[in-house]
């Protein structure tokens, strides 16, 4: 049973979802209380739609929240947090943010084009790998110093998913018990 006071991670996936030995969804099969904010389309995302769908989900849920996102749900929770507000949100975990202008980035995915991003306003901690092929570890770096957030180099992880064999991934898990703890 949660704390009523805890926060609730609420789980903002990529591209696709997060297949069932992604560490993504093996968090959130492990959190009972963890929101998974779900998309009409997980194929062909829409800016717009995919933003909306989060507002719903944290509007959705309450007490205070913690966003884990992974991939193309890092562009989504930066758009969302640019241009909404929400104090029951108290920090973000934002793994392997790709960088919507590399060659790698889904041509499915619509109105990424002009990412927008502010400085947040909780504390925000942002994980790299020196081998994503969707972002570097210098565009991590860039989108870390505009929101103002904490950046974590792992290593040669690639895109930090199910390709990478990594399972729960403790090193990642630890990143959110840290930010769920404070």
């Amino acid at each position: 049973m949660q704390p009523t006071d805890a926060p609730r991670p609420v789980f903002v996936a990529g591209i696709t979802g997060s297949e069932p030995e992604h560490w993504q969804a093996l968090w959130h099969a492990e959190l009972p209380h963890g929101v998974w904010v779900e998309h009409a389309s997980w194929d062909e995302p829409v800016r717009d739609e995919w933003v909306a769908d989060l507002d719903a989900a944290l509007r959705g849920t309450d007490g205070p929240k913690v966003l884990v996102a992974h991939s193309l749900g890092c562009t989504v929770m930066t758009e969302w947090a640019a241009t909404h507000t929400d104090a029951s949100v108290v920090a973000a975990l934002l793994v392997a943010p790709p960088d919507v202008h590399a060659p790698a980035f889904p041509a499915d995915a619509h109105g990424f084009e002009a990412p927008l991003r502010r400085r947040m306003p909780f504390r925000t901690v942002v994980v790299t790998s020196q081998d994503d092929p969707y972002g570097t570890p210098e565009h991590a770096a860039r989108l870390a110093a505009d929101l103002g957030a904490e950046l974590v180099d792992v290593g040669p992880l690639g895109h930090i998913n199910s390709d990478s064999g990594l399972g729960t991934w403790p090193q990642g898990r630890a990143l959110l018990e840290d930010l769920l703890a404070r």
